[in-house]
């Protein structure tokens, strides 16, 4: 009996130290991906691009990309480049557009929301990494040190459930 209570101290103990090391190496990789980005502002006179992909468990794919322009976003591109699931009636302005300056945020449908990379940084910090009991994060930084996938996924959920961003590409814009 004294084995068995020592074997069940000696997991708890243990999947708790796992779950910390866990914890802080996630929290470590957020703050070197954050330095990253500081670098990556200043190389780039804090212009670039980014092309955030999304798509749904029946097929349906899209890509959004912003651009920003000394720190302040300039253009939000749409475009769906997987139609199928998609209703036949949709208007063909609706499967591709793009907003400038002044209308940007005008189209409400799914793609991204024009976000600077700093705003992304902190909703990340402020939303989709925080550690839930219920849930599964996800973080990767397969852009050169930079935010390539964020969120988290709710235990149990079945279709389209991530909750976060997903970052194909990240670039310099150059000014024409």
């Amino acid at each position: 009996m004294k084995n068995r209570f020592s074997l069940i101290v000696l997991l708890l103990v243990g999947g708790f130290i796992s779950s910390c090391e866990s914890d802080n190496t996630d929290r470590n990789e957020f703050k070197n991906s954050n330095m990253t980005l500081s670098e990556f502002k200043k190389s780039t006179n804090n212009s670039y691009k980014y092309i955030v992909s999304g798509m749904t468990w029946i097929g349906l794919a899209w890509e959004t990309t912003i651009i920003i322009s000394n720190g302040k976003v300039i253009e939000r591109q749409f475009k769906y480049t997987n139609t199928s699931g998609l209703k036949n009636n949709i208007p063909k302005e609706e499967l591709e557009w793009t907003e400038n300056e002044s209308k940007i945020g005008s189209h409400t449908n799914i793609a991204a929301a024009p976000l600077t990379l700093d705003e992304i940084y902190n909703k990340a910090e402020q939303e989709w990494l925080i550690k839930r009991d219920n849930a599964e994060i996800y973080f990767e930084t397969e852009n050169n040190g930079l935010i390539s996938t964020c969120g988290y996924v709710i235990n149990g959920c079945q279709d389209d459930c991530f909750i976060g961003i997903h970052i194909k590409n990240i670039e310099p814009f150059l000014q024409k």
